[in-house]
């Protein structure tokens, strides 16, 4: 395994921002206000040809006032327990806090070597700022402005000195991405602490906790994949912050990388308008499609009925996607899921040849012919399998358009040949230009 460096601190001191600098990029949300990062976060980050993996935290507080907060705090606690190296962020512009003492006296009772990283030190002129942060005992603060970059390169050699020796690991590249997907406050992150075993992110009665995409290795029946619980997707009138933009559009990102979607829907709630709307997501991205409908246990036989009705009406257009009914609270039928993911795998990947595939579609337009428009008939001239993962299908047309509807016609023919169950199938139709005399 990597050996890992966990970045811990109160909140509102730049950890983030120092996670978003060391690895590239903006993977973690950042934003002017205390409390963004709520659950732990890893990230594989690189240094002068060694690599590590690097746990974002949420702040710590000594008295948190709020359920939630208390959570973030045990969220904290833990990264350090599984740490190799720790790295202490403070606001050095902002002197020693209450929280601040109580980081440090947690710190001193853990095991691994702390690398004390004093932020904000944006010019040469705040380096007097650093001569009282010896004073707590901890070590050689390192002065550093992850904002601008200063001073990092000093941080991560030292960092990288503490490190211990790396054993052999697999590469993780080639995992199966899944992404549990859905709206706010439907269970997603307590069907991923089921999953792992372990209260891994925070749950909550409120609505966004998940914040940050949570990125992490399961083994479930013997195979290994890269699971990945985002934040709720909102509808774009109820985005109210900055922080929450960037979880919805980080999901997104997630879902567009991803093999597999979990749709997690509150069969309390029903299918909703938003639930229809991140499934044609899901088709879009080119997932295959894995529908949870969670807390069935709390609803009665009739409401159950009504939940069967409106999956049909409403999810008509992924009916090739299989529907597992859990309590991700209990565990209930959660062992149902493993199984799922490893058929919907495999059925992502089927093919026709292309002999067989051009016989099929002769068939079917010769009972079903396309439909004539703007006076002309189209005619299908060639097809051809373009590639799986999803399964895509090429039309070569001439003599006109066939339109999404016979496109759709031609799918279904697909789904009823071949088992494509939770793949999106796609046919695309291309003209075929005549050729120059």
């Amino acid at each position: 395994m990597l050996p890992i460096v966990a970045v811990v601190g109160r909140p509102n001191v730049g950890k983030s921002t120092l996670v978003n600098r060391i690895v590239g990029g903006r993977p973690a949300v950042t934003e002017e206000m205390p409390g963004v990062t709520r659950d732990r976060r890893e990230f594989r980050a690189e240094w002068i040809g060694r690599e590590f993996l690097l746990v974002d935290t949420g702040g710590w507080e000594l008295k948190p006032g709020e359920p939630i907060v208390s959570e973030i705090r045990q969220q904290a606690e833990a990264a350090l327990a599984t740490a190799d190296v720790i790295v202490y962020v403070t606001d050095a512009t902002a002197g020693v806090s209450d929280d601040d003492a109580g980081v440090i006296k947690m710190l001193r009772s853990a095991d691994a070597p702390i690398v004390f990283a004093a932020n904000k030190i944006d010019d040469g002129g705040k380096d007097r700022l650093i001569d009282d942060l010896w004073a707590l005992g901890i070590g050689e603060p390192f002065p550093v402005s992850a904002f601008h970059g200063r001073g990092m390169g000093d941080l991560l050699d030292r960092i990288v000195e503490l490190l211990p020796e790396s054993e052999e690991h697999p590469p993780e590249d080639d995992l199966p991405r899944l992404a549990i997907i859905g709206r706010p406050n439907v269970g997603k992150s307590t069907l991923l602490n089921h999953l792992l075993g372990e209260n891994r992110v925070i749950v909550s009665d409120v609505p966004g906790t998940t914040r940050d995409p949570i990125d992490t290795v399961v083994e479930l029946e013997g195979e290994t994949y890269r699971l990945i619980d985002t934040a709720g997707i909102r509808r774009k009138p109820r985005i109210t912050e900055d922080a929450d933009f960037y979880s919805v559009l980080r999901a997104r990102e997630v879902l567009a990388g991803a093999d597999v979607a979990l749709l997690v829907i509150d069969a309390i709630d029903g299918v909703t308008h938003q639930d229809q709307r991140i499934a044609a997501e899901v088709v879009e991205a080119g997932a295959s499609l894995v529908i949870i409908l969670n807390k069935w246990d709390l609803i009665d036989d009739e409401a159950r009925d009504i939940m069967e009705r409106s999956l049909g009406d409403r999810f008509g257009f992924v009916s090739w996607a299989p529907v597992i009914r859990i309590s991700a609270l209990t565990g209930a039928r959660t062992k149902r899921i493993p199984g799922a993911i490893r058929y919907v795998l495999e059925t992502r990947q089927n093919r026709i040849g292309t002999g067989e595939l051009n016989r099929l579609v002769r068939e079917w337009t010769g009972a079903h012919p396309p439909p004539v428009r703007k006076g002309r008939r189209p005619r299908i001239l060639y097809a051809v399998q373009g590639g799986v993962g999803p399964p895509t299908f090429i039309m070569f047309v001439g003599g006109g358009d066939l339109g999404p509807d016979y496109l759709r016609f031609i799918e279904g023919r697909l789904r009823n040949e071949l088992d494509f169950t939770g793949a999106p199938v796609r046919v695309i139709a291309r003209r075929r230009e005549r050729a120059p005399a």
